[in-house]
């Protein structure tokens, strides 16, 4: 099923001003495709994941689900926030379930598929435990499991690892890698991180700073299972790290000064600097 997205724009009107944060973005997700969008802060990655989830309506363009015009939230496309959103008072096994429940799906099936996906996530033991009792990251994964239950062909990920620990986001970075390869669903998955984009995606998209520019795009055509220490994935990282400093940079001077840069601010940069002399 693929995912078309043809001039899309999206404006917020805000004290009798108007902010524009999409302009006229073309992009289409083939079926099976894993592709993460990566920019800085406020370049509207979000607000792009929320169109195509169908909870924002464009102010222009549209989005195309396997040739029907997207305008609502709908069964076809599964949705993993930064934030888990679990109930803590129900057991793990009740939380993956609630969704098939609320959608009526057969007790005795959505047990199944419930085990089926716990399992993959590698939760299979807590299953009775209550969701109060996990861990932020064992609680992520209990909200993707819960997540593919729905069978959606296409499965939006907002930063869903934002909020962990650094060893944490590399367990399930790994654990998404075994996830998509096993259900080889098609996946838009939100990063501010470069490293993050390039271990899980087919194609990484560079969201502009601003509506002026274009996104740029890479293709990522390394062996899976990816590592961060992998020579090729700090390869890749290396050459998207350019072009994602110039768009920081665009923000940088646009907040603070025409003249700020990386290269030339001392503090971040000069060799020569006497900072941590004596300790």
């Amino acid at each position: 099923m693929s995912l078309v997205i043809e001039g899309l724009s999206k404006k917020y009107k805000k004290n009798n001003t108007e902010l524009e944060v999409l302009r006229s973005i073309d992009l289409t997700v083939k079926d099976g495709e894993f592709v993460c969008v990566l920019g800085p802060s406020g370049c509207g990655k979000s607000t792009l994941l929320n169109i195509i989830a169908g909870f924002e309506k464009p102010s222009s363009g549209k989005v195309i689900l396997d040739g029907k015009e997207v305008t609502s939230p709908g069964p076809d496309r599964a949705v993993v926030f930064q934030e888990h959103a679990l109930f803590p008072w129900l057991k793990v096994i009740d939380n993956v379930e609630f969704g098939m429940k609320v959608s009526g799906v057969p007790k005795n099936v959505r047990r199944e598929k419930a085990l089926r996906y716990l399992k993959m996530m590698n939760l299979i033991k807590f299953k009775d435990a209550f969701a109060s009792e996990l861990s932020g990251g064992m609680k992520q994964k209990v909200s993707i499991a819960r997540a593919l239950c729905l069978d959606s062909n296409i499965l939006l990920m907002d930063e869903p690892f934002s909020a962990l620990d650094s060893q944490t986001r590399d367990i399930l970075r790994m654990e998404t890698q075994k996830m998509w390869r096993n259900t080889k669903k098609t996946i838009v998955f939100i990063t501010h991180s470069i490293e993050e984009a390039v271990i899980l995606a087919d194609r990484v998209i560079l969201m502009p700073s601003s509506p002026d520019s274009e996104k740029k795009e890479f293709r990522i055509q390394l062996a899976r299972p990816r590592k961060i220490d992998s020579l090729d994935v700090t390869y890749m990282v290396s050459s998207i790290m350019k072009e994602f400093k110039r768009e920081v940079e665009k923000v940088a001077k646009a907040d603070f000064d025409e003249r700020w840069g990386m290269e030339q601010d001392p503090i971040l940069c000069d060799i020569d600097s006497n900072m941590g002399i004596g300790l």
